[in-house]
């Protein structure tokens, strides 16, 4: 990445976490590093003319969330959760609802069920669906469904297919 476009290869983020909390993201850059200073993307697209080949590769097939390992490490995400979220958009989400704050609860994850179903949410709809099946999982959590949705998100990973 570094080769196909200059900027560091890590790209760091500030998001919101358990309890409420913000703590520092860190992904594969997938986008140019001036990007992000353009203001709040809902999500990256595909085919930006700001992303090297590489780069869409990753993103298309989330890989350029596997830095997140060690926010995982870190103690600041589990595998399985809600996926964390800027405060810029979580502000957005709570003009349409007050239910947000139901997913502090629960340490935000590199995957969740309704990243599977709803793959990047790049509209509001698809953000308060998430939010929906979010609370829906932490409500009925088990060992059981996070095996099932780590196993089903790496076949996913490893076929190729978008989510």
């Amino acid at each position: 990445m570094k080769l196909q476009n200059n900027g560091p290869v890590i790209f760091r983020q500030t998001r919101i976490g358990y309890k409420g909390k913000p703590f520092v993201i860190f992904k594969f850059r997938t986008m140019s590093s001036l990007v992000e200073e353009e203001g709040p993307q809902l999500v990256a697209a595909s085919d930006s003319s700001n992303s090297t080949r590489l780069e869409r590769f990753l993103r298309d097939h989330h890989l350029d969330e596997l830095p997140q390992l060690w926010n995982v490490l870190k103690g600041d995400m589990s595998l399985v959760g809600p996926r964390p979220e800027r405060q810029f958009f979580i502000d957005k989400i709570m003009q349409h609802t007050d239910r947000y704050p139901i997913i502090y609860e629960m340490r935000p994850g590199l995957t969740s069920e309704a990243t599977l179903y709803n793959g990047y949410t790049d509209t509001m709809a698809k953000m308060l669906r998430r939010l929906e099946m979010d609370i829906h999982y932490l409500e009925h959590r088990s060992l059981w469904t996070d095996f099932l949705i780590v196993v089903k998100t790496v076949i996913n990973i490893i076929s190729g297919k978008k989510f």
